[in-house]
């Protein structure tokens, strides 16, 4: 087995020596810096501007949820009574009523696949829009309380260092 003793070992090494040395000064540079945290979820579910937009997705799609709904009630209503009266119908009636019956359930589940594909949609659009005005709070409250960084969701946070409840208190103050 050979050893190399080329100069690349000894940079690496001095390298290494150096940041050893620097390291606990750039830590103690960084321990005055001021941290905030949010909880994200919480601002799209308690902000007067996520709730309205909740309020106004729901107004505008609940009309056509009771229609899906609707028409899923008569489908299995008209189910249930081919299955009641399919033993006393001629063959011909039958088939023709299960063939109807499909259809209706194919053009519902059309139905529901587009409102799904719209409601989700327009919530991503929504909170599109909410998460630019948030941005805009959470700038703010950075500013007022002089902080370096702000995390958002952290697996733990010390509630000293929660910034949300501010975050939320001046998005619902923006026009």
């Amino acid at each position: 087995m050979k050893f190399y003793h080329s100069s690349k070992w000894i940079q690496v090494g001095i390298i290494a020596a150096m940041a050893a040395m620097i390291a606990p000064q750039v830590f103690a540079q960084d321990a005055g810096a001021r941290i905030g945290a949010v909880n994200v979820d919480k601002v799209f579910n308690e902000s007067n501007i996520a709730k309205q937009s909740q309020a106004k997705i729901e107004k505008d799609f609940s009309k056509r949820q009771n229609d899906i709904r609707d028409a899923a009630g008569k489908i299995k209503a008209a189910a249930e009574k081919l299955e009641r009266d399919a033993p006393v119908m001629n063959e011909t009636e039958r088939v023709r009523r299960q063939r109807e019956l499909a259809e209706q359930d194919r053009e519902l589940q059309r139905k529901q696949r587009e409102f799904t594909e719209d409601l989700n949609q327009r919530n991503f659009e929504d909170r599109a829009k909410i998460a630019e005005k948030a941005n805009i709070a959470l700038k703010q409250v950075a500013e007022q309380k002089k902080l370096d960084i702000i995390i958002q969701d952290p697996p733990y946070a010390n509630p000293k260092v929660d910034v949300t409840d501010e975050i939320i208190r001046v998005l619902n103050s923006l026009k």
